[in-house]
């Protein structure tokens, strides 16, 4: 039966929503998964089986940085908010997108600038107060090639997009953004991560935002207009953890 849409107001937006179209960010996460080097693989035991004993159950040994996952502040940053105090009204967020996919095919060590967010902005209207940013490098469509995700040079040097800390600094302290993600597995471009160096990361974290890594079909949404919803266990004082993200978009 139709509820009557003037005594639910909410479930009339919900209603509204459901006409829209939803897309999946979220990579399946399973041993040999690409990975940051310095992380272990994952480990999966089935404890218990259907045939055996009547249901299944796995127990699954992994870092929290693992697939599709969160990063909260105290990731990096010493006294920093856990995963815990990541509030559910800073998983519902607009989202926006910054398309450097020709920039990272001509140079892999490409980082997003300051200058990149003013066209965005030229383009889309200003970066709304709250807003989720997402960088879309084309990484995604290497996954799961862990080599490919890397790109290694024959130094050891990994080569892969990521944020300026001058985009980041202007997002978070002139736009007000509440989070950022990327399809790579880290947040500076390849060449510092592969120096020990992250100093994109370590600044968004400073500032109390949270991120997620290794996201996936950013390239099926606009720029601009659509929401995002990143959601995520909630383990005390947790520092990171597998999320399951996507996006409503027209």
């Amino acid at each position: 039966m139709e509820i009557p849409r003037h005594h639910h107001p909410l479930w009339q937006v919900l209603s509204t929503l459901r006409d829209s179209r939803f897309v999946d960010l979220t990579h399946s996460f399973r041993p040999g998964i690409p990975h940051a080097t310095d992380m272990p693989d994952e480990v999966r035991t089935a404890l218990y089986t259907v045939k055996e004993n009547g249901f299944t159950a796995h127990r699954y040994e992994i870092v929290g940085q693992w697939g599709t996952h969160v990063d909260p502040p105290s990731h990096y940053i010493e006294n920093g908010r856990p995963i815990d105090k990541i509030l559910v009204d800073e998983m519902l967020l607009p989202l926006v997108i910054f398309d450097v996919r020709q920039m990272a095919a001509e140079d892999p060590d490409y980082a997003l600038k300051l200058e990149d967010v003013r066209s965005w902005e030229e383009r889309n209207d200003r970066v709304p107060p709250g807003a989720f940013a997402a960088l879309r490098s084309g990484w995604a469509l290497r996954w799961p090639d862990s080599e490919a995700m890397q790109n290694k040079d024959e130094l050891g040097t990994s080569h892969f997009p990521g944020w300026s800390v001058e985009a980041l600094k202007f997002l978070c302290e002139e736009r007000g953004i509440t989070a950022c993600g990327h399809e790579t597995t880290d947040t500076d471009p390849g060449y510092l991560v592969s120096q020990d160096r992250f100093p994109a990361e370590t600044y968004l974290l400073s500032q109390g935002k949270y991120q997620i890594e290794l996201l996936a079909s950013l390239a099926q949404l606009p720029d601009a207009g659509a929401i995002i919803v990143a959601a995520f266990p909630k383990p005390e004082g947790g520092s990171g953890f597998p999320a399951r993200v996507f996006a409503i978009t027209a």
